[in-house]
């Protein structure tokens, strides 16, 4: 009777243990997303719907700060949350928890947009001062590009004219040398996506000055000199391939030149889909490593236009950030008590954080979530789990040489 009841234990154990390790299906890795940017993404959304952002969002700064935090952190956190869940709020209305829950969030994110841009709302955000809100206004616009219909269309006219003039009102200022040429760049390409009156030499200084910082492989240089980080991830491919987008919509520009960028960030994705190593970890390097999962922007945007290369399988794809994910927001490490981010890059480490990142800037983290914009039925949810470059490579498997592109 004894061993039969040990025999038992370890029948259980061993069944147990199993299930532990049996990959996590599509459907399964889909609602563990949708879970992890609501949780990123609620105390921004739900405390601007209710008027209480600059209330209950706690501000905490970067060692040598040296920005004016009660004037910027708030924009930042709007933009960028609103930037990352836009493609998902895009989905059509259903009946499932998670169509539920979307919905919500979106009615609570035209509230808070409304909120945002009303001088009588304590929870105001002005655009008119500061160099800071070019980057977040950029954001916002963004958008905007991803979501028209959910985001932009539904609000009401008053609304919709007083975004206009704040995106307006950033002509009396100008930023770094950089990446920020993008971000002036993308806002006006959104005024002229909705007929507004636009700035054309902000737009083509932008797109000139990327084209002339291209240096080779998919790796544009960010600014005059390279600098070895994410940007090329947290802004430059996707801004500069929805920039065009929108100016070949237009006729402001070229079909060859939208579809070279898209080239590019298509390249750039495959940088992004091998530096994910076999245990679902990346490197922390470069400026703004604060910003976690923005790392991924550029491929979680190439698989939700569909354009991965074809040796990069879409389940490939979502089992490596499904991973990173897991290491970084399955544990409270990155959060506070009350569900804010921290500073840091996994934990709370505020000495790795720059001079220019508070509270607000954290929130850049949901744009690692683009892809939720492909609906469940998607094969990138559907498909079985699928091992991605480094963990085949680690285990010995067949992998694809990696080759510089001439273009």
């Amino acid at each position: 009777m004894k061993h039969k009841l040990i025999f038992s234990l370890l029948l259980i154990c061993t069944q147990f243990t199993y299930a532990q390790k049996k990959p996590a299906t599509g459907a399964e890795d889909r609602a563990f997303w949708v879970k992890t940017l609501n949780r990123i993404a609620y105390p921004v959304i739900h405390n601007l719907a209710n008027e209480t952002l600059k209330k209950n969002m706690p501000v905490e700064k970067a060692p040598g700060y040296g920005l004016n935090a009660a004037r910027v952190t708030y924009l930042e956190a709007l933009g960028r949350t609103v930037a990352g869940v836009a493609p998902w709020l895009a989905l059509p209305d259903d009946e499932t928890a998670e169509g539920k829950l979307r919905k919500n969030m979106r009615t609570e994110l035209l509230k808070a947009l409304t909120n945002s841009v009303n001088p009588e709302s304590p929870d105001y955000i002005s655009y008119r001062s500061e160099s800071q809100p070019i980057v977040d206004a950029a954001y916002v616009a963004h958008a905007f590009l991803r979501a028209p219909k959910a985001l932009w269309e539904p609000l009401d006219e008053t609304t919709k004219k007083r975004f206009v003039e704040e995106f307006k009102s950033l002509r009396t200022r100008t930023g770094a040398y950089n990446n920020w040429l993008l971000f002036a760049g993308l806002t006006e390409g959104f005024l002229l996506s909705i007929g507004e009156q636009y700035d054309p030499a902000r737009v083509q200084f932008s797109i000139n000055k990327m084209k002339e910082w291209y240096v080779g492989d998919s790796w544009y240089s960010d600014g005059e000199k390279f600098s070895m980080d994410y940007y090329n991830s947290y802004v430059i491919h996707p801004m500069l391939v929805d920039l065009l987008k929108v100016l070949v919509d237009k006729k402001r520009a070229q079909q060859a030149d939208y579809d070279l960028a898209l080239k590019r960030m298509v390249r750039y994705s495959e940088y992004l889909e091998r530096i994910i190593s076999p245990e679902g970890t990346y490197p922390a390097y470069g400026r703004s490593i604060t910003y976690r999962t923005a790392a991924f922007q550029a491929l979680a945007q190439t698989a939700l236009m569909e354009k991965l290369p074809e040796y990069i399988k879409p389940a490939q794809v979502r089992g490596a950030l499904t991973k990173v994910m897991h290491n970084l927001y399955d544990g409270n490490q990155n959060f506070d008590d009350k569900g804010w981010l921290v500073l840091g890059f996994n934990g709370h480490q505020p000495e790795v954080a720059d001079t220019y990142t508070s509270t607000g800037s954290l929130y850049i983290a949901s744009l690692g979530f683009l892809t939720l914009g492909l609906p469940a039925g998607h094969k990138f949810w559907t498909d079985a789990p699928a091992p991605w470059t480094s963990l085949k490579a680690w285990n010995g498997e067949t992998i694809k040489k990696d080759y510089k592109v001439e273009y």
